[in-house]
């Protein structure tokens, strides 16, 4: 039994929820956050080895006390700090460096679409109220909503 991919269809559809929403509002609702989470949690104990599932808590602590470092000095809001905690323990630990070095690319391309999306005229006239579209900073729940399910599909195919 592949974990990644009974866990993937909840990335997705979770992960496309806080994309969408923090487009739109710059915020990552704290219902996605515990959404995410409560999926490794009931889910994790039946399609990992409970020692593995132990210890992927660890990773949810330590990035959550990284990113709320992070979010205290400036570069990161609370909301992608949660998030990027409750996405922590679905990445294996061997997995680790070519996940975050995945994430560098998809925050890059992210950025990018987001950038030239917010400059087509017909896209603003669709979503005239997003507020993405009028600040400055970039709304990170469009990457951290599209990495995790990649990371998982990605993983999940390469076992296969």
């Amino acid at each position: 039994m592949n974990a990644d991919l009974i866990f993937l269809p909840f990335a997705v559809v979770i992960g496309l929820w806080v994309a969408f929403s923090d487009v739109k509002t710059m915020l990552i609702p704290n219902k996605a956050v515990i959404a995410l989470l409560a999926v490794f949690a009931v889910i994790g104990p039946f399609v990992l080895p409970l020692d593995v599932y132990a210890w992927r808590w660890a990773h949810f602590a330590v990035v959550l006390v990284i990113g709320f470092v992070l979010a205290s000095v400036g570069p990161l809001g609370a909301g992608d700090a949660k998030f990027a905690a409750a996405m922590a323990p679905f990445i294996a630990n061997e997995d680790i460096g070519g996940f975050l070095m995945m994430f560098s690319l998809i925050l890059i391309a992210a950025f990018i679409v987001h950038r030239v999306a917010k400059r087509i005229p017909a896209l603003r006239r669709a979503t005239p109220d997003w507020q993405s579209w009028e600040r400055r900073d970039f709304p990170m729940g469009l990457a951290l909503g599209t990495g995790l399910p990649i990371y998982l599909a990605l993983s999940a195919f390469a076992a296969s």
